[in-house]
C-alpha cells in the first residue's frame, strides 16, 4: 500500500479516538485557579515570551512593547516603544537579531531589530497578517506565515484562515515560499533537513481551550529533501507550538491531552508522549527553548522556565521600573457619531449617547452638555414628560439598572444643557437585570424589562412593581409603547417556539386578556399608538419581495389597523369625502387638527377599544415594499414619512394616505438613519450617519443641530467596564446553564486582576478571549480591528507567481498563472504563463526588491508594467490592479473551476458540481442557477461545502435538496416541466471537512440525518449554533452563542458534537498540495455508483 492509503488507515482508526459530546474546564480546577494569589510587585499579563538561544534572557511583550529580562528575572528592559503592538518576538540561532510582529502601518508585518535593542526594521511590506515563527537555521531568513497566493498545484480551498509559509532574508527582499501548505509555530533541526510544525484546518478562535475533535492542531515533521509530512500526534485536543533541543531527538510541545495546556515531550521519532508539566487550571502558552534544553513558557500572567531534567518549573520574577506610554485619560471631540437618541418635550433639546455616556444638546445653539461620566454604558434614554429628569439603563456594580438624572435648579436652568448641576438617582436598581425604561405618558408609572424576559410596571410614587409580561411573551428584551391614555401597552410578542413575531397588547393594571392582533406568520415589530390611541401602525414583511431563500433578508411595509370602527370609516374617506367632513364640522382646511370620531374629544379616559375584529380593520401604507427604516404619522393621521432603502442607502419618504401619493423628499443615501418627532409634532428630528437635524415638513428644508463637545475617557476604567459587560453578558445569556462544566464566577476571578495590566486594545481582545476560551465554545472570542485611510493595502495584479526561493533569486516576477478575470486577463494583452513582469512602475524587481512595496495602495489606479514574454520580446502594459478582496474572489472562483471541470471529465459529463461558499442568498442563487440550470439534466450532483464559515441557510438547502419527483408536465411527445421544479430530484453526495463551521456543520449534520446521500470526507467539529456579536468601545467586540441547535430526535445540543462523515477521506499532505483532490475524487467514484 502506498503512503495515502496508509494515513488514510490512520484517520479511519483515529476517529472513534474524539470522544462526544465534549464538556468544558473542569470546574474544580478552575476554581483552584482562582483562588491563587498573585504578585503584587511585578508585572501582570506577560505574553509572548521567548528564551534566547544561549538562555541567558528572555524576551516578552508587555503592555503592546518587546521587554528583554534576564532569564533568572529582575529588572525588565524596554526594547520598543512605539504606538503599535510589538509581539510574538523570535531569536535568531546567534543571539544578535530579533524578529516580531508588528502593525506600524495597519495590518502586521513581520520587523527586525538588534537583540540588545536598536531601531526596528520592516523586512515584509504584504498587507496580509505577517507572523514569525523562527529564523532559518543560518540565520539568514526569517520563516514567518501569511494568507497570500498559494502554490498553482495546490487544491486546498483558498482562505486567510489556510495561510502558506514563507521565508525572506534578513536583510529584507524578495519573499519565497517554502509551504503552500498552513504550517506555523516552526522549529527546523540544526542542519534544516527537518522541521517540526503544528497544522491548521480551520478557522477557529485561537484562544479556545478544551476543545476535542478534528479541527484541533496536530503536530507534523517535513523532511525537506524528501518533500515528504509524517503525522507526530494523532490524539483529539489540541497539539501545538513544537521545541527542537539541539543534540536530541526530543520534541517539547503544549498539549491539552491532560486537560488543560501543559508541556509535554516526544520523540521526533514518534511514540508515546510524556507529560513535562502539570498545571492545573489555565493553560501554558508560548513554549519556546534554548540550545542547552532550558524551555521558557507563559502561565498564568507570568513567566516560568524549566532547566534540562527538572521536574519543577521556576518562576522568573518580572520588574519593570517604567511609566505608561501613553496617558490614561485623554480627550475625544464630540461633534457626531449620535448613537440614540431622545426629544425633549419641551422641543429645545435632544438627548443622546456618544461612546456609553448620555448628553444633551440644543437644537438651535451649539451648546452641548455631558449628563453622566462613568466608565460604564449608559443606554435606551427618554426624557420624562415634564422633561426634567432623562432616564437610562446603566451598567454598574455587576447589574443593570435604571436611573434618572435630573435638572436641580429647575427653574434656573430650564434645560439641560444649560444646567449647572444635575443630580443622578436610583430608580429600579436591585439585585435583578432591569432595562429599557419607558415613562407612562403623565410620568406616574415606569415600564422596564426585568431580566431580559419579564415586562414590569413601576408605581413611581408608592413603589410598587407588578408584573405584566412574562417569558411567555418577551425574549432578550422586547419594543413595546405605552398608550396616549396610559392603559395599554403595545409590545412584540416573541412567540415561543417560532423565529417571527407578531403585535400583542396588555392592559396597564394587569386586568383582562393579553391579545395577539396581528396572528401572523410573518414577522411583525416596532408598534405605535396612532390617531390618540385609535390604531396602531407597525412594520410587516408580509407583503414585500423576500430573497430567494426563505431565511433570507425580506422587504417590509408600514401597516396600520385601527381599534374603533369609527377610525377605520374615517381613514377609508377619500380626500374628498374628508374635506366635506371637515367642513361640515367647521374646521378650516389647512388646520391639521383632526376630525374627532370614535366618542374620542380630548378626552382620553373615554377611549373603549375594539380588538375583537381588529384583524379586518387593517391597511397597508406604503404603496412599494422596501429596506424600511423609520417611520411616522403626522398628527392628523394624513401623511405617513419613513425612511427606505432602495438603491444606495436610505432616503425620507412621504405618503399622502388619501390620495396615496408618494414622493422622495429628502436624499440622503445614508448608511444609517432615523427619525422622531419633536414635542409639537410639527417638525422631524433625523439622524442620519450620526448627524442629527431638524426636518420641516413644510417645505422640506433640513437645519443641522450643531452637536460640539469633548468628553474626557480613561482606557483603564472603560476596559473594566468593557471587561464586566462582557463576563455579566455571557452569565446572563449563554445559550446553556451547564456553561459546558466552566465555573464562570471563577473565570472572572482568573482573568479580571489583569485587566489593569493592558497595555492596548490588541491585548484585551487576547484576554477577553482567553476567558471566553473557558467555555469551550464555538462562536466566541474577541477581536480588535481598528481601521485607517492610512493603512498599507497591496494591490494585486491577478497572477500566480513562482515563489520557490530559487525563482526569486531572478530578477522579475515569472508568471505561471494568469486568473481568469484578473487585471491580466485582458482583450489583446494575451498575457502567458511563463512571462515575466520585470519592473512596477519604473522600478525593477530584484532578489532585494519585494514587489509588495511596489503595489501599495495602488488598487484601480494605472500602474505601467514592463513585460518580457516567453519568447524574448519586451514590452509596456498599463493595467489596474484590484485589491486583495477582489482576488480572494478570483483564486475562489478558479478553485470552483477547477473542481467543476474535473467531475465533469472524471464523469463523463454525467455529473454536476457546485460549491456552497456561504449560508447566505446569493450563495443560494448560484446553487438555485447553477444546479437548475447547468446541471438540470445530469444524472446525480457533488455538493461540495468544505470550508462553509456558515450563515442560515440550512433549511433552505436541505429542502432543495431533498426533492421527490412526484409528477411531470407533458403532452404525448415532450416533457415541459415537472414537479418540484424548484428543487433537486436526483442522487447527490455532499462533500464537508474541518473548515465548516456554523451553519456550514448545521448542514453537514442535517444532509446525514435526512439520509440525502452520503456525507464524503473529514469529520465535521461541532459548531452548529447561533453565534452573537456585541460591539464594546474603540474598536473592541467579542462573540457569545445565546441560542443553540438541539437534534429534534435525541435533544442533544450539536454544539461541540462532531458529525463524522459516512466515508472518511483526508487530503493528505503531499498529495493536496501537488494538484489532487482526493475527497473530490472518492465524491465522483462514490456518486457514479449511486446513479
Amino acid at each position: 500500500m502506498g503512503p495515502g492509503i496508509l494515513l488514510s488507515l490512520a484517520f479511519l482508526l483515529l476517529a472513534p479516538l474524539f470522544p462526544q459530546p465534549v464538556s468544558g474546564q473542569d470546574a474544580e480546577m478552575q476554581r483552584a485557579a482562582a483562588d491563587r494569589t498573585l504578585p503584587e510587585d511585578e508585572a501582570l499579563w506577560i505574553r509572548y515570551p521567548a528564551i534566547s538561544p544561549d538562555g541567558s534572557a528572555i524576551v516578552f511583550t508587555w503592555q503592546g512593547d518587546l521587554w528583554r529580562v534576564p532569564a533568572s528575572g529582575g529588572e525588565a528592559r524596554r526594547l520598543t516603544s512605539h504606538s503599535g503592538h510589538d509581539h510574538r518576538a523570535v531569536w535568531s540561532p546567534d543571539g544578535r537579531h530579533l524578529a516580531f510582529a508588528s502593525d506600524r502601518f495597519g495590518n502586521f508585518q513581520v520587523y527586525v531589530m538588534p537583540a540588545e535593542g536598536g531601531e526596528p526594521r520592516r523586512i515584509t511590506f504584504h498587507s496580509a497578517d505577517e507572523r514569525p515563527f523562527a529564523f532559518t537555521p543560518d540565520g539568514s531568513h526569517v520563516v514567518f506565515g501569511s494568507g497570500q497566493l498559494p502554490h498553482d498545484d495546490d487544491r486546498q480551498f483558498p482562505s486567510a484562515a489556510l495561510p502558506q509559509l514563507y521565508q525572506v532574508p534578513l536583510d529584507g527582499g524578495r519573499v519565497s515560499r517554502l509551504l503552500t501548505l498552513p504550517a506555523e509555530d516552526v522549529a527546523f533541526t540544526d542542519d534544516g533537513r527537518t522541521m517540526v510544525y503544528h497544522d491548521v484546518k480551520g478557522g477557529e478562535n485561537e484562544w479556545r481551550k478544551y476543545q476535542v475533535s478534528a479541527i484541533t492542531r496536530d503536530l507534523w515533521v517535513w523532511d525537506r529533501d524528501e518533500d515528504t509530512h509524517r503525522q507526530l500526534t494523532t490524539q483529539g485536543p489540541e497539539d501545538r507550538s513544537p521545541v527542537l533541543v539541539p543534540g536530541t531527538d526530543d520534541v517539547f510541545y503544549l498539549s491539552e491531552v491532560s486537560g488543560s495546556f501543559n508541556v509535554h515531550r516526544m520523540s521526533l521519532g514518534g511514540g508515546a508522549p510524556e507529560q513535562v508539566t502539570h498545571f492545573r487550571g489555565v493553560p501554558v502558552r508560548f513554549l519556546s527553548g534554548a540550545r542547552d534544553g532550558t524551555l521558557a513558557f507563559g502561565h498564568d500572567g507570568l513567566l516560568y522556565t524549566l532547566p534540562p531534567g527538572a521536574s519543577d518549573p521556576v518562576r522568573v520574577p518580572v520588574r519593570i521600573a517604567s511609566d505608561w506610554r501613553a496617558n490614561d485619560e485623554r480627550v475625544i471631540p464630540i461633534s457626531g457619531g449620535i448613537g440614540e437618541l431622545a426629544v425633549s418635550p419641551t422641543g429645545r433639546e435632544i438627548a443622546f449617547t456618544f461612546r456609553g455616556d448620555v448628553f444633551a444638546t440644543s437644537i438651535e445653539t451649539n451648546t452641548t452638555k455631558r449628563i453622566t461620566t462613568t466608565p460604564a454604558r449608559e443606554t435606551q434614554i427618554h426624557f420624562t414628560p415634564d422633561s426634567l429628569g432623562i432616564l437610562y439603563a446603566s451598567e454598574r456594580d455587576g447589574r443593570w439598572g435604571i436611573y434618572e438624572a435630573r435638572r436641580v435648579r429647575a427653574e434656573a436652568e430650564p434645560t439641560f444643557f444649560s444646567s449647572t448641576l444635575i443630580e443622578e438617582r436610583p430608580v429600579v436598581v436591585n439585585e435583578r437585570q432591569n432595562s429599557q425604561p419607558l415613562p407612562s405618558p403623565d410620568g406616574s408609572r415606569l415600564a422596564f424589562i426585568e431580566d431580559y424576559h419579564t415586562l414590569r410596571v413601576l408605581d413611581r410614587e408608592s413603589g410598587d412593581v407588578m408584573t405584566l409580561l412574562t417569558e411567555e411573551h418577551i425574549f432578550l428584551g422586547g419594543q413595546f409603547e405605552w398608550s396616549p391614555d396610559g392603559n395599554w401597552i403595545l409590545f412584540r410578542w416573541a412567540v415561543p417556539g417560532r423565529a417571527t413575531g407578531d403585535i400583542g397588547v396588555v392592559r396597564t393594571d394587569g386586568s383582562g386578556e393579553i391579545v395577539n392582533l396581528t396572528q401572523s406568520g410573518f414577522n411583525d415589530t416596532d408598534a405605535q399608538w396612532i390617531l390618540g390611541g385609535r390604531g396602531m401602525i407597525w412594520r410587516s414583511n408580509r407583503e414585500g419581495l423576500r430573497s430567494l431563500r426563505a431565511s433570507g433578508a425580506t422587504e417590509s411595509d408600514v401597516f396600520a389597523m385601527f381599534f374603533t370602527q369609527e377610525a377605520w370609516d374615517e381613514f377609508r374617506l377619500s380626500k374628498e369625502e374628508m374635506q366635506l367632513r371637515r367642513e361640515a364640522m367647521g374646521i378650516p382646511a389647512d388646520s391639521a387638527r383632526q376630525v374627532p370620531t370614535g366618542g374620542l374629544d380630548g378626552d382620553e379616559d373615554s377611549l373603549e377599544l375594539d380588538f375583537e375584529g381588529a384583524r379586518d380593520r387593517r391597511a397597508r401604507l406604503t404603496i412599494h415594499s422596501s429596506s424600511l427604516g423609520g417611520f411616522l404619522i403626522s398628527k392628523d393621521g394624513e401623511t405617513l414619512y419613513y425612511l427606505a432603502r432602495f438603491e444606495r442607502g436610505l432616503n425620507l419618504w412621504s405618503t399622502d394616505l388619501r390620495t396615496q401619493e408618494t414622493r422622495q423628499v429628502l436624499t440622503l443615501n445614508a448608511g444609517s438613519a432615523r427619525i422622531e418627532w419633536n414635542a409639537a409634532r410639527d417638525r422631524i428630528i433625523l439622524v442620519a450617519n450620526g448627524a442629527a437635524s431638524v426636518v420641516n415638513p413644510s417645505g422640506w428644508s433640513r437645519t443641522n443641530i450643531p452637536v460640539q463637545g469633548e468628553m474626557v475617557v480613561s482606557a483603564r476604567a472603560e476596559r473594566a467596564a468593557m471587561f464586566d459587560q462582557m463576563w455579566r453578558r455571557v452569565r446572563d445569556v449563554f445559550y446553556t446553564r451547564t456553561f459546558h462544566g466552566a465555573d464562570w464566577e471563577a473565570v472572572r476571578e482568573i482573568y479580571e486582576p489583569f485587566v489593569p495590566h493592558v497595555g492596548n486594545n490588541h491585548e484585551f481582545a487576547e484576554l477577553l478571549s482567553e476567558a471566553l476560551g473557558e467555555l469551550n465554545v464555538s462562536h466566541s472570542g474577541a477581536r480588535y480591528n481598528p481601521s485607517s485611510s492610512t493603512d498599507d493595502a497591496t494591490a494585486s495584479l491577478g497572477i500566480l507567481f513562482a515563489q520557490d526561493p530559487e525563482a526569486i533569486r531572478e530578477p522579475g516576477l515569472r508568471i505561471t498563472e494568469v486568473l481568469a478575470g484578473g487585471p491580466l486577463d485582458r482583450a489583446g494583452l494575451d498575457m502567458e504563463p511563463g512571462a515575466v513582469i520585470e519592473a512596477i512602475d519604473g522600478e525593477e524587481i530584484t532578489a532585494e526588491v519585494d514587489p509588495a512595496r511596489l503595489l501599495n495602495r495602488k488598487a484601480g489606479n494605472n500602474v505601467l508594467l514592463r513585460v518580457r514574454d516567453p519568447n524574448g520580446d519586451t514590452r509596456d502594459v498599463v493595467v489596474q490592479p484590484v485589491t486583495r478582496g477582489q482576488e480572494t474572489q478570483l483564486l475562489y472562483d478558479r478553485w470552483v473551476e477547477r473542481n467543476r471541470r474535473e467531475v465533469e471529465e472524471r464523469s463523463g459529463g454525467r455529473l454536476g458540481y457546485i460549491h456552497i461558499r456561504g449560508m447566505n442568498d446569493p450563495a443560494y442563487r448560484t446553487t438555485f442557477e447553477e444546479v437548475l440550470g447547468r446541471f438540470f439534466d445530469r444524472d446525480g450532483l457533488v455538493v461540495d461545502t468544505r470550508s462553509n464559515r456558515g450563515g442560515d441557510l440550512v433549511a433552505d438547502l436541505e429542502m432543495f435538496f431533498s426533492g421527490r419527483h412526484f409528477f411531470e408536465y407533458t403532452t404525448d411527445d415532450r416533457s415541459s416541466g415537472f414537479e418540484p421544479n424548484f428543487r433537486w430530484t436526483r442522487p447527490s453526495v455532499t462533500l464537508a471537512d474541518e473548515g465548516n463551521y456554523s451553519d456550514g456543520h448545521c448542514f453537514a449534520w442535517a444532509y446525514q440525518e435526512m439520509g440525502i446521500g452520503p456525507l464524503i470526507g473529514m469529520p465535521v467539529h461541532g459548531t452548529c449554533t447561533f453565534g452573537g456579536g456585541q460591539g464594546l468601545l474603540d474598536g473592541v467586540s467579542y462573540g457569545i452563542p445565546a441560542r443553540g441547535v438541539k437534534d429534534a430526535r435525541s435533544g442533544r445540543f450539536l454544539e461541540n458534537w462532531q458529525t463524522e462523515p459516512d466515508i472518511l477521506v483526508p487530503n493528505e499532505r503531499g498529495v493536496v498540495d501537488r494538484g489532487r483532490d482526493q475527497q473530490l475524487e472518492r465524491a465522483v467514484d462514490e456518486l457514479l455508483r449511486l446513479v
